[in-house]
């Protein structure tokens, strides 16, 4: 077996400590205001975000760090990774993203990464930059970093569904299995935008999120 499969499977597993259990990304408001009541429209919701804000945000911008990181390029890569935490849209957004980055690149620094060590502890590192310079490090290809981290994203937001709408372990299965379509979907996007085509557009999602910031009983941070 390639070992870069494995540690793909690694970057992606659930088990991952880097803490993306206890984020929802605003879905946890958006059940509060009766949006989600059903498997149906859990999923309506996923799809949406996954193509309208994933595959035109976090999937293109990984991209691009991946590249930065196989060119060595680190003007490129902090350049990238700070236009994505520009673009979150809420303070959870943001928190979410610096605190899994932060996370990862522990991780990486215990698994003798050394470009992970070298980073600026001061610096704020997106989880996409981190997952993209594991991803070169450990010679995973770039279209399979991309579906990795979909999937992961994806099955995190199964997770919290679960929970909140809440659907059956049964319905959560059937979820990711009518949704694999739209991760390739996704991912192919991704790889066709340019670089004035990158940004999310779904501002009823950031309202929801900066909604949620405050709101009276939470299960998850985001």
């Amino acid at each position: 077996m390639n070992p870069s499969l494995l540690h793909l499977m690694h970057l992606v597993s659930p088990a991952l400590p880097v803490g993306a259990y206890a984020y929802s990304q605003g879905m946890e408001y958006a059940v509060e205001l009766g949006y989600l009541p059903d498997k149906a429209s859990a999923q309506q919701w996923i799809e949406g975000v996954m193509q309208h804000s994933i595959s035109h945000l976090d999937l293109p911008v990984l991209a691009r760090l991946y590249d930065s990181w196989q060119q060595q390029d680190l003007e490129q890569v902090n350049h990238w990774n700070q236009f994505l935490l520009a673009s979150r849209e809420s303070a959870e957004f943001e928190l979410e993203d610096t605190q899994m980055g932060r996370a990862l690149m522990r991780l990486l620094v215990s698994l003798e990464l050394l470009a992970a060590a070298d980073w600026p502890r001061q610096q704020p590192s997106s989880f996409a930059n981190g997952f993209a310079m594991a991803g070169v490090y450990w010679s995973v290809d770039k279209a399979s970093l991309l579906h990795g981290f979909c999937w992961s994203w994806l099955e995190n937001q199964v997770a919290a569904a679960t929970k909140l709408v809440p659907l059956g372990q049964t319905q959560a299965q059937q979820l990711l299995v009518d949704l694999m379509p739209a991760v390739e979907h996704c991912c192919q996007q991704a790889l066709s935008l340019s670089d004035d085509n990158l940004g999310a557009g779904l501002p009823a999602l950031a309202l929801i999120s900066a909604q949620h910031e405050t709101q009276y009983s939470r299960l998850f941070r985001s």
